[in-house]
């Protein structure tokens, strides 16, 4: 997380509006004034240790249903396992039994080309980890997908949700630096920050 974070950060710093904090120990959200800031960015995953405690998760759901944005950024989406709200938070979450498609260069589909965050963005060619693994029915607005070559099938790459008055953006993009810096991908992951701080999205690559 400490590359991946050092990578998303240098791609947000390309919209000179966005300023970044990084909580370096997750079992200090619960006593994080979320207030302060306009979005969270997840870039963690607790798989084999606890969870954090009750307080962490309700200060993260108040957070967004007072309308604060979320973003969830790969590997997120298999936090919180044991956090019966989260589901509704990321949309989509790991089934906690598939993975991923080899890691290698896949096509980044998009699918809505008038959603503020991917207006202007053509497909691209990525090299990263096409997750096959996410599963969930809560109601998301699709954005960009990718065929599998172990299933055969697309899986969803990027989508936004709502939750109570907070606005969410999960990619399952961004395995690792490289994969960030993608520019395709580093510009939906910026665009996707913007958007859920109901900001304008500004374009910084067509």
């Amino acid at each position: 997380w400490k590359e991946t974070t050092l990578a998303a950060m240098k791609e947000l710093s390309k919209d000179p509006r966005i300023l970044v904090d990084t909580l370096t120990d997750i079992y200090q959200l619960g006593s994080v004034n979320l207030n302060r800031y306009d979005v969270l960015y997840l870039n963690f995953n607790n798989w084999g240790k606890p969870d954090p405690d009750a307080k962490a998760e309700s200060n993260l759901k108040q957070f967004v249903a007072n309308g604060g944005g979320l973003v969830i950024v790969h590997f997120a989406s298999g936090s919180f396992g044991s956090w019966p709200e989260y589901i509704k938070l990321a949309g989509r979450v790991w089934d906690r039994k598939n993975t991923h498609d080899p890691r290698g260069t896949f096509r980044v589909e998009i699918v809505d080309s008038l959603h503020p965050i991917t207006k202007g963005l053509a497909s691209y060619n990525t090299d990263d980890e096409l997750y096959i693994c996410l599963t969930g029915n809560e109601p998301v607005h699709l954005l960009a997908r990718a065929k599998s070559v172990v299933t055969g099938a697309y899986h969803p790459m990027a989508f936004t949700l709502t939750y109570k008055k907070g606005r969410i953006f999960h990619t399952a993009l961004g395995h690792d630096a490289r994969a960030i810096h993608v520019p395709g991908t580093g510009e939906l992951i910026r665009r996707g920050v913007a958007w859920a701080a109901g900001q304008n999205v500004a374009a910084t690559r067509k």
